[in-house]
């Protein structure tokens, strides 16, 4: 609703109060005279009807028809009189005169009684018509007044009388009352007009230097100074505005200067913090590289140590060793996610991708760690499309799986994607049958570093990373995140993602034929790795898994094994090889030499996104170190299995 203006508001003070008194008073005297009005119109009645009865006796009496005609025929011609009747004890109608229509319905009462007809506007009064007690010895002692109880009636007097005069005279009224008011209305705006004369022009004039104030046009308000009348009756207030202006237009000027030095400070500090920034993407993408390759070796070592034949003893250790190179992966993982999410160093291109090779790619990556802790691990294929990043979705598939395998000590985790066509969205649901989470801390797991029930810092439950990954990744693609879960029965983490239709040119996906594992033995694979550490670890792996392993530090000396004979199977590659190519190249030149599609994959400690968006146009699988040794596994099974269904090689 608007606000009303000034002037609006002292037509409003002028009128109201005259209108409000003039109403009510008008109220008042109407009430007053209606009530008279009908109170005199009701008494009269009566006192018509009971000299009516009075004047009826003896023709009662004496059924003396004629006379009570007259009677009733001279009562006719009594202001409002409609219609008359004179009736006996029995209720026969002894003599009528006037309109019958508007009469009421004629009964023997032996007391008086009345009735309103609101059809034809009529009232009618019934009075019994009893006998005068006169003594027998003097018959001009005062006689008492008839009254029912004073003998057995000899009949009823009926008369009904009509309202017309009585609604003329309150409708004069009411008129009467309206002009009033009318006229009190009329005043009212002539006092308003008069008021606005004296009162709303210089509230106008202020109301101007208040916005042109309001505006900063200091200069304007200044020249007005001088048209300030010596008869203003805001004159005194006029000129403390003034005078307020001038102070305003002088803080405005130093403000001003205040405001720009502050500005210029504020730039260099942006001017530093984006050159920190830049120092700290530059650090993370350091260590993303140089932290990663001793913790991939080690973890490589480390599972070709366990695949020796050992003692009781040196087995405990080295499943400590294990236990500690894997929490120590994922603490690397978790922290170097969280910093490049929060340096915002993660760059989102969403568009249409199917579901399906996400869910798939899930199953082989984290099957065999599900099994090892004696989980079933169940993906429900999908041939949902949704439009988001491809691979920020997978990392948050990957953490949400992750969580649920560490949480959960029997029983399975279920990953399925359900239609929503109601919101037309896709919901990417993990359900785990773990220790679940109480209702107080539902919202506080998705925090750095919290996790229920591990106040020992149990480094095996992980860092408490995960979800808080979770959530800023699905923050930076705009999807929301929902948790449900209670205690002792499970948690179900859902990622709901906007649904969209198949492009034309989708390709059907694969078959999940295509996935079997196949044998790794006598597999003739090449690997080229710059860092000797890293590169021994990978060979030692693969030579334990019975694969011939030839090996390169750069793309030079592997074309020199290519060139002397050596076909590969498989090839693996580093991404960061020394110039002239890097590992993207290097497979690239290779393929052409062999003049074969052979299978291979990509290893870096680098995981930007130009990173990812070269790998996938190339069509290569590209690993973050450190590697799992059964992640590894199980890409090199599938891609022997895909190699097979391809050309064949010379």
């Amino acid at each position: 609703m608007k606000a009303l203006d000034i002037r609006q508001r002292m037509f409003l003070a002028a009128l109201l109060p005259l209108v409000l008194i003039s109403t009510l008073l008008a109220l008042w005297m109407l009430v007053t005279r209606f009530d008279d009005v009908q109170t005199a119109y009701e008494q009269r009645n009566r006192l018509v009807v009971r000299q009516l009865a009075l004047a009826s006796e003896y023709g009662l009496f004496s059924e003396n028809r004629s006379q009570l005609q007259t009677l009733i025929a001279g009562a006719l011609h009594e202001a409002d009189v409609r219609w008359v009747a004179v009736i006996d004890r029995q209720g026969r109608l002894l003599a009528s005169a006037g309109d019958a229509r508007q009469a009421p319905v004629l009964e023997a009462r032996s007391a008086s009684a009345h009735g309103f007809v609101p059809q034809y506007r009529v009232d009618w009064i019934s009075q019994p018509v009893v006998p005068t007690e006169l003594a027998l010895d003097d018959v001009y002692d005062s006689a008492s007044p008839p009254t029912p109880e004073s003998g057995r009636a000899l009949g009823q007097v009926v008369m009904v009388f009509s309202r017309q005069t009585v609604d003329d005279q309150k409708l004069n009224l009411l008129m009467g009352g309206g002009l009033i008011v009318l006229l009190a209305l009329l005043f009212g705006i002539a006092l308003a007009l008069r008021l606005s004369l004296g009162v709303l022009r210089p509230v106008a004039r202020l109301s101007r230097l208040a916005a042109q104030i309001g505006r900063g046009e200091f200069a304007e308000v200044q020249a007005q100074r001088a048209l300030v009348s010596p008869d203003d009756p805001l004159r005194d207030l006029q000129w403390r505005i003034h005078q307020m202006s001038d102070q305003l237009w002088a803080a405005r000027d130093d403000l001003q200067q205040q405001v720009d030095r502050a500005t210029q400070a504020l730039r260099q500090k942006k001017e530093e913090a984006e050159s920190a920034n830049l120092a700290k993407g530059r650090f993370l993408a350091a260590a993303s590289h140089d932290l990663r390759q001793p913790t991939h070796a080690l973890g490589l070592f480390v599972s070709r140590l366990a695949q020796l034949e050992h003692n009781e003893l040196t087995w405990q250790v080295i499943r400590n060793l294990e236990a500690s190179v894997q929490a120590l992966q994922n603490l690397l993982d978790g922290l170097l996610d969280i910093s490049r999410l929060e340096a915002r160093a993660v760059s989102v291109k969403r568009q249409p991708f199917a579901l399906a090779e996400s869910l798939r790619a899930l199953s082989v990556d984290l099957g065999e760690l599900a099994r090892e802790k004696g989980l079933v691990l169940q993906v429900r294929h999908s041939d949902a499309w949704v439009d988001s990043d491809a691979t920020l979705v997978y990392r948050i598939l990957l953490n949400l799986v992750n969580n649920a395998i560490r949480y959960t000590e029997h029983g399975r985790i279920l990953v399925a994607a359900r239609r929503r066509l109601d919101s037309q969205q896709v919901w990417l649901q993990v359900w785990d049958t773990g220790v679940g989470i109480a209702l107080e801390h539902q919202e506080a797991v998705f925090g750095e570093f919290f996790q229920v029930a591990n106040a020992t810092r149990d480094r095996t439950k992980g860092m408490g990373l995960g979800l808080s990954i979770v959530r800023r990744t699905a923050e930076l693609l705009g999807h929301e995140v929902t948790l449900r879960s209670r205690v002792g029965a499970g948690t179900c983490v859902t990622l709901k993602l906007p649904l969209c239709q198949a492009p034309a040119q989708a390709l059907s996906a694969p078959t999940a034929e295509e996935a079997t594992p196949g044998s790794l033995a006598q597999v003739r694979v090449l690997v080229i790795e710059d860092d000797t550490l890293v590169r021994s670890a990978l060979v030692t792996v693969l030579q334990g898994w019975g694969m011939r392993v030839a090996q390169a530090d750069a793309w030079a000396p592997a074309q020199q094994l290519v060139a002397q004979g050596m076909v590969p199977d498989l090839i693996i590659s580093d991404f960061r090889l020394p110039p002239p190519c890097n590992g993207i190249e290097a497979i690239s030149r290779l393929r052409t030499q062999l003049q074969s599609p052979v299978p291979a994959c990509l290893i870096s400690g680098d995981m930007h996104d130009a990173l990812l968006a070269q790998a996938q146009a190339a069509g290569l699988v590209l690993l973050q170190k450190p590697v799992r040794a059964a992640k590894l596994r199980s890409l090199l099974r599938r891609l022997m299995v895909q190699g097979a269904d391809g050309p064949e090689r010379p």
